[in-house]
């Protein structure tokens, strides 16, 4: 599990690096999605399933409101990709930072630490994150239900600023 975990930390590592250094919208939402879903992958090795199961859910519908967002404005015939030289600087760059500062910390980290939340218990009945639906459900109801109204909002004012010339997106309902 460790190895795992591992893997998937360094997938999220470099996939932030990928997100940071690239300069078209296009790439740089695929790995925002990518992101979301290897630290959905951390959240679910350390207990936290539901938890990464709304988190990824909500992620990809803010996702693709980002991602139509910048495929509308910034139409570009020929985006740069990841291969070129000057992404290429640009994430060289970001490793060696990333690099410095695992170097900086590395003294402190320790592999027994990096047990997940359920395998210190032989016969558990309860999952780690079930009392935190409980919490989220009842104390925090009307912040979920304001981040879904934020979440349409943030659609529409999308859909009006992609709009063409006469015809708006929000005129055909």
């Amino acid at each position: 599990m460790t190895y795992l975990m591992s893997l998937i930390m360094l997938g999220f590592v470099f996939g932030l690096v990928a997100v940071a250094s690239n300069p078209s919208p296009y790439f740089a939402a695929l790995g925002l999605v990518v992101v979301a879903g290897l630290g959905c992958g951390i959240l679910v090795g350390h207990g936290g399933s539901f938890l990464s199961l709304v988190l990824f859910l909500i992620y990809l519908g803010g996702m693709l409101v980002v991602f139509a967002y910048s495929a509308a404005l910034a139409a570009e015939p020929f985006p740069e990709s990841w291969g070129e030289r000057s992404v290429m600087v640009y994430v060289l760059g970001y490793l060696l930072v990333v690099g410095a500062a695992g170097g900086w910390f590395w003294c402190g980290w320790y592999e027994a630490s990096w047990g997940a939340v359920d395998e210190l218990q032989s016969l558990a009945m309860v999952v780690a994150d079930t009392a935190g639906v409980a919490v989220m459900y009842s104390a925090g109801g009307s912040m979920l239900v304001a981040c879904a109204w934020v979440l349409l909002l943030t659609l529409f004012v999308v859909l009006e600023l992609t709009r063409g010339l006469s015809r708006g997106a929000l005129r055909a309902v």
